[in-house]
């Protein structure tokens, strides 16, 4: 399983380990990810998910897993994010015609 947020699509990054006498050696800095259960007002599911504890505190902030999707632009969203945001678009677009 990757190491990379489905929402944010932040993961691994490298970098130094630096000592007192300036060694460097290489190490990694790996995302804090939580699996986390979102629930879909539109959709009337929980759906699992993959996130750093900053996604989860975003999507919190703005208002719940429908807000966040909707008003985050699609270039900043991870893979499994935009397959949601096109059920959630589809699921109000066919709540609203109703």
């Amino acid at each position: 399983m990757a190491r990379r947020c489905d929402f944010t699509g932040k993961g691994v990054q490298a970098g130094n380990n630096v000592s007192h006498a300036k060694n460097k050696t290489r190490r990694r800095f790996l995302p804090n990810l939580q699996e986390s259960s979102l629930l879909s007002d539109v959709l009337g599911q929980t759906v699992q998910v993959r996130l750093t504890t900053n996604a989860i505190r975003t999507v919190e902030k703005r208002g719940g897993l429908d807000a966040y999707l909707l008003s985050t632009k699609d270039a900043d969203l991870g893979r499994k994010a935009l397959v949601l945001k096109r059920r959630i678009k589809k699921k109000s677009a066919a709540q609203q015609s109703a």
